[in-house]
């Protein structure tokens, strides 16, 4: 009995041997490829089953069954009992995680397929050492997002990508890549299929794609940037496929495209448009009911019929008609059942409450770009209509309501809205909204572009929920086309008008308005400008017609706003009314002085814009705004500053003044140094700014004698009481903003009632005391290093010297703040006697001017360019801080 139970527990367990487990140690995979799988699904946001063998294709490796729109499938080539991963196709598996350096460690991976995804990131550099055939990454959030911290394109589309020698299939549709399409493509010389459509991705199409003669589909599409030729095609003999739209071409399709005997598809817009014969006689309006039928409206008796835009569209779409046409990129990253489609329809029409609702029930939309043209347009300045309702969203507390719709607005190739939201512009849903703009048209067509920069819903977004939308456009001329004028009516038009324009003129004459807009021209005229001009067209499309939402600051002379070029220069645009004959006057200063300037320490001026009464200058955006800001604004609004920070900026205001006083040939003393002026960049440099006030001293000149303006507390008190000028009154402020660097504190704090307490005041206690120490930023801690500091309130102590003769010069101040030079062997101890007079005097007044506005202010709040000034001066502050009396008075 026990001889037969061995024998049948032999036979299981040699029956049982016989079958493969698939448990955490028996697999077909290679135990590196088995981990690679894990590390892949662990950043791809994949969940796997590592229970049982991929290659199985069960428990989840594989299906369901493959769709156009959807696909889960690891595959394994498997010979000798050993198996390899050669494809991983994840098509709308709704995955949020980064590519995969690990996709490396699969030796004999061939395909990756990875369409319609949240992935985001950049392409990793180890790809370029796989023997990939197909990489597909379209659909997804790749982006420049992480690029801040790499560098260029190269590590968005790593150069080590061009030994992808035996790829046949590359395409990355629909993502945010930034950076020009790189040419080593030309080294994938197996390529049968390239599509880089709605990339982010910039032109010009490299030379090199004529070296790809296998191409049988290539789709380039919705790319910026520099102007490109028509690529040389005529090898690809094999081609069906030619898709090249909005890629800034310039001349005429080839006449070989004609000849080519495989090309099934074709849509090359840009060429088309510009070479296509136009039928007579040109028009000047067209009216569109996007994504619906044909509506007639009627608004002041004039009749306007929006012909209908039905096209279903398709995610590749271009449909050309007799006078206008539309282009729509994209593929809608959703789980949507139904067949695609580009127009939604607003089914309960119920909720369409507004007039002309027809216009409103359905919209044309894309998941990335909508392209509109106007064709045969007479040349001319045209009013481009646009007819918005968010009809995708609900205003209720559903899942629906929760969508957010971003996109950006282009004319003409100019960026006129940026981060356009329907649903904020017409405060809900189902409510129209309508934005006008101006456009010009010089080449008979007229281009309407709406693109999503992948702003907007973050959550998975359903079809129509994010991307343009776009209700309806209408087009007509700013001029009387010809052939529609009334000859009789037009003769008497003219002549009211004549005389309307006399009398005005008259007007304006006896006023003497002409004087002072010629005397302002002249006074441009005579500058030799070594900067550009702006129209007020381009700044109001920059600021978005000086949106109170760009507004950055508020000074004495009017606004600070800030704009977008369209070429994507960020700018700051300072607004000066043309009413004061004194902003006048410093408006014109400014820009003489500035724009021959040129140093890392000084703001740079791009140029200027005078235009009817529209005084402009244009300058860098500093993203940090002022220092005074940093140090001692609102708490939300103050910077963390080290201490290597503060020295660093203490340094860079040096050598902006030492730049002005001494390296110029010219002597400008600047008047106005404090800490509003100071402009920090994105890196926290220094940067002076506010010109308006600066005055020339000859070099034989001894001191100026002139108007006295600048800021009480920064002004040194030969100059505050006796107007007597030199290089040395701004060596004075220099000091004050040095102290107010190191102590984080105003030097114009005060206490009501009480005798003005300066920081300079208790700088020279401390220096008493033995304690100067005791002036740095408690904000600092022990984090900083105190020989320098000390050092710091040293030189400050120096440089507001009573006696301007005994302050060092600007240049001497930057070789003590870089320790070339000791300070401690140039301090002297003011001498306050010499010049009693002058400061007793100094503090006096501004103890009245202080007296005077509390009286003034008691009933109301009063806005101040942080400290104040005698002069208005405050029209040189770039980005002003505005802050009430009070903040400033109770401010400890």
């Amino acid at each position: 009995m026990l001889m037969q139970r061995r024998d049948v527990l032999f036979l299981f367990l040699l029956t049982f041997s016989c079958f493969p487990t698939f448990g955490s140690g028996a697999t077909l995979l290679p135990q590196a490829e088995m981990d690679a799988l894990r590390q892949i699904g662990y950043k791809l946001g994949k969940t796997w089953n590592f229970t049982v063998d991929p290659c199985t294709g069960e428990s989840g490796w594989s299906g369901p069954p493959a769709t156009d729109e959807f696909e889960n499938a690891v595959t394994c080539n498997c010979s000798n009992a050993v198996c390899h991963v050669d494809s991983i196709v994840l098509k709308g598996q709704d995955l949020q995680g980064v590519l995969p350096p690990e996709l490396a460690k699969l030796p004999s991976l061939k395909e990756i397929d990875l369409t319609r995804n949240y992935l985001n990131g950049t392409i990793p550099a180890k790809w370029g050492s796989m023997q990939l055939v197909t990489m597909v990454l379209e659909a997804n959030k790749f982006s420049g997002d992480s690029a801040r911290l790499l560098e260029g394109i190269e590590k968005l589309l790593p150069t080590s990508l061009a030994n992808l020698t035996s790829l046949k299939d590359f395409r990355i549709n629909d993502n945010n890549f930034t950076g020009r399409i790189p040419d080593f493509i030309s080294n994938w010389t197996e390529l049968e299929k390239l599509a880089i459509q709605g990339s982010g991705l910039q032109g010009p199409i490299p030379d090199g794609i004529s070296s790809l003669v296998k191409l049988t589909d290539l789709r380039i599409s919705d790319i910026n940037g520099t102007a490109s030729h028509f690529p040389n095609l005529v090898n690809m003999k094999d081609i069906r496929t030619l898709i090249l739209r909005n890629c800034n071409l310039n001349g005429s399709i080839p006449g070989y495209i004609w000849t080519m005997k495989n090309l099934k598809t074709l849509s090359v817009v840009v060429p088309c448009l510009k070479d296509s014969p136009c039928p007579k006689p040109l028009i000047s309006s067209f009216h569109i009911n996007c994504g619906g039928k044909e509506v007639t409206v009627t608004s002041e008796k004039i009749k306007k019929i929006f012909t209908k835009d039905d096209d279903p569209g398709s995610a590749s779409r271009y449909v050309l008609g007799e006078n206008w046409a539309f282009s729509s990129t994209g593929d809608f990253m959703d789980n949507n059942a139904e067949p695609d489609t580009y127009i939604y329809t607003e089914k309960n029409k119920s909720r369409l409450t507004m007039p002309n609702s027809d216009l409103y029930t359905s919209a044309r939309i894309s998941p990335l770009s909508l392209t509109y043209y106007g064709l045969c347009l007479l040349n001319g300045n045209y009013t481009v209509k646009l007819y918005f309702a968010e009809i995708a969203f609900t205003d209720d507390n559903t899942y629906s309501s929760l969508g957010k719709r971003i996109f950006d607005i282009y004319i003409q190739g100019e960026l006129v809205r940026k981060d356009f939201n329907i649903e904020q512009e017409a405060n809900g849903t189902h409510r129209p909204v309508e934005r006008s703009f101006t456009a010009v048209v010089s080449t008979h067509t007229l281009e309407i572009r709406f693109y999503w920069a992948g702003k907007g819903t973050q959550c998975i977004p359903d079809r129509g929920t994010y991307g343009p939308l776009i209700s309806a456009i209408s087009v007509k001329s700013d001029f009387t086309p010809p052939g529609d004028k009334n000859h009789g009516a037009v003769i008497g038009i003219v002549v009211s008008v004549f005389c309307v324009i006399f009398l005005i003129i008259g007007i304006l004459w006896w006023k003497g308005c002409f004087c002072k807009k010629s005397s302002m021209y002249e006074d441009l005229k005579r500058l030799d400008l070594q900067t550009g001009s702006f129209t007020l067209r381009q700044l109001k499309a920059a600021t978005n017609n000086f949106d109170a939402a760009n507004k950055i600051g508020e000074g004495g002379f009017g606004p600070v706003y800030k704009g977008l070029l369209y070429a994507g220069t960020i700018i700051a645009v300072k607004q000066l009314s043309s009413k004061s004959k004194q902003g006048n006057r410093e408006f014109v200063n400014e820009i003489g002085m500035i724009s021959a300037l040129q140093h890392p320490n000084l703001v740079k001026l791009y140029g200027c814009c005078v235009e009817g009464n529209q005084l402009l200058l244009v300058y860098e955006y500093m993203e940090n705004n002022s220092l005074a800001r940093a140090l001692f604004g609102p708490e939300e609004e103050q910077l963390k500053l080290d201490w290597p920070t503060r020295h660093s900026i203490c340094v860079g205001i040096a050598r902006g003044l030492a730049h002005l006083h001494e390296e110029l040939g010219l002597k400008i003393v600047h008047r106005d140094i404090k800490a509003t002026i100071v402009l920090l960049d994105k890196d926290l440099n220094p940067k002076i700014s506010g010109f308006g006030l600066a005055k020339l001293d000859e070099e034989e000149n001894t001191h100026i004698s002139t108007r006295i303006a600048g800021t009480i507390g920064y002004m040194a008190p030969e100059y505050a009481t006796r107007g007597y000028l030199t290089d040395k009154a701004d060596v004075y402020s220099f000091g004050i903003v040095a102290l107010e660097i190191v102590s984080g504190k105003s030097n114009t704090s005060y206490k009501p009632k009480s005798e003005g307490i300066y920081l300079l005041d208790w700088a020279y206690v401390l220096q008493e005391r033995g304690s100067l120490i005791e002036l740095v930023d408690p904000k600092l801690g022990s984090e900083f290093n105190k020989e320098e500091a000390i050092g710091m309130i040293t030189i400050a102590l120096l440089c507001t010297n009573s006696s301007s003769t005994l302050r060092p010069t600007m240049s001497a101040v930057v070789s003590m703040l870089e320790g070339r030079t000791d300070a401690q062997s140039h301090i002297s101890v003011p001498n306050l006697s010499s010049d009693d007079l002058d400061i007793k005097a100094f503090r006096s007044h501004h103890q009245q001017i202080h007296s005077e506005e509390q009286n003034q202010s008691q009933s109301q709040n009063i806005s101040i360019d942080g400290p104040q000034t005698v002069s208005s001066a405050s029209a040189s502050d770039l980005y002003p801080i505005i802050m009430d009396s009070d903040y400033w008075n109770n401010r400890e």
